[in-house]
């Protein structure tokens, strides 16, 4: 078993197994939270994919690139190099070699990773190095198409999601706790309509996966998202 109540070596043997648990949710559902508390609790890597794709958007942003230019996007993407470290168990992102994982989480970087992550382009290529990821490792990976695209044979698939003026208040209080001015109202309406843009993209809209499980946290706490989820992965893993 994979709860608590487990004892190290019976987790060592359940852990043994490469296996992959796909989070997909829209912005601010609290999917990084809980993959990387879930991680931890299951003893098995965290891919924050939002993270690569925001190391990426902080690189085109750095090159000055218009995010309405698909063109500059495409032809910029393919000069960063962006990989995954492990320190301490905790993921750390590379943007040519620099370490930009306290860089990525501005909101001037949010909304070009929502802009350009629709691009082929960028997608294809860090899409490649997340599936190669998976083929290695037990792992736990959040993002907005992981259980439909990028890891599609994912043996738990989780959809995690709020209401927007939940997940506006969420934004909210850490933007206050960091000391930045902000408006509730504007993120409420922000995430709205990056909502939209996210589901009605082009390229790998964010879904429901036909065979995830939906877990709303509008009224839970990161304790009970985490015990949910670990019965989820407990029924599909162990049967």
């Amino acid at each position: 078993m994979l709860s608590k109540r487990t004892s190290d070596n019976e987790r060592d043997i359940a852990m043994k197994k490469v296996f992959s648990i796909a989070i997909d949710g829209p912005a601010g559902a609290g999917k990084s939270t809980i993959a990387k508390s879930l991680s931890k609790r299951l003893g098995v890597i965290y891919v924050d994919t939002g993270a690569m794709y925001r190391a990426m958007a902080l690189y085109l942003i750095r090159c000055g690139v218009d995010p309405e230019n698909a063109t500059a996007i495409s032809d910029k993407c393919k000069e960063a190099d962006i990989s995954i470290a492990f320190e301490n168990g905790m993921q750390q992102v590379l943007l040519n070699g620099e370490n930009v994982s306290g860089l990525i989480r501005t909101e001037e970087v949010s909304s070009m990773a929502s802009k350009s992550s629709v691009n082929p382009d960028v997608r294809t290529k860090l899409v490649e190095l997340q599936q190669k990821l998976a083929e290695k490792e037990a792992l736990v990976m959040d993002g907005r198409d992981i259980g439909t695209v990028v890891l599609p044979k994912a043996e738990v698939k989780i959809y995690l999601t709020a209401s927007s003026a939940v997940r506006a208040k969420r934004r909210y209080d850490e933007l206050k706790a960091k000391g930045e001015d902000c408006e509730l109202a504007q993120i409420e309406a922000d995430i709205i309509e990056r909502d939209h843009r996210d589901m009605t993209r082009e390229i790998s809209p964010l879904k429901q996966a036909d065979d995830a499980v939906l877990v709303d946290t509008s009224d839970m706490s990161i304790e009970e998202v985490e015990e949910k989820l670990v019965s989820i992965v407990e029924e599909k893993i162990n049967g």
